[in-house]
């Protein structure tokens, strides 16, 4: 019940500050940035409101800390998280267990695509050494 009545309040906060919007008050010059900071606190709260539903409390304290660590990684795997929930895949909320899982296969498709662009550099044997130089004199 909470969470549905969290997310109608929310809800009603966005229309309401999409209504302002036009209309808002100040300079033409600071309209602009009000608007687009409005735009990115409303799709900060969508995006938390989204996590807090499909994330049990131990699965969201992890991603705070993996967001105290590296931010990127932790955008990343919110994400992920709220496309598979938009998609329908994910069925029940997601357990530490579960972000554990999804945090080792995106550190496996890292590691992949690091593989995939490694230059490696092998040495003729029997060529020109600098050392051999040395040794001729």
């Amino acid at each position: 019940m909470a969470d549905a009545e969290l997310e109608e309040i929310r809800r009603a906060r966005l229309a309401q500050l999409q209504q302002q919007g036009p209309r808002g008050g100040g300079p033409a010059g600071q309209d602009g940035g009000e608007q687009a900071q409005q735009r990115k606190q409303a799709e900060a709260e969508q995006r938390a409101s989204i996590l807090t539903q499909i994330l049990h409390p131990d699965a969201a304290d992890r991603l705070g800390r993996i967001r105290l660590v590296k931010e990127s990684r932790a955008t990343d795997i919110e994400n992920r998280l709220i496309m598979l929930a938009q998609s329908g895949q994910l069925r029940s909320k997601v357990t530490e267990e579960q972000l554990k899982e999804l945090l080792g296969a995106i550190a496996e498709n890292q590691r992949k695509e690091e593989e995939e662009h490694k230059i490696v550099f092998t040495r003729r044997k029997g060529g020109w050494d600098d050392d051999d130089d040395l040794l001729d004199l």
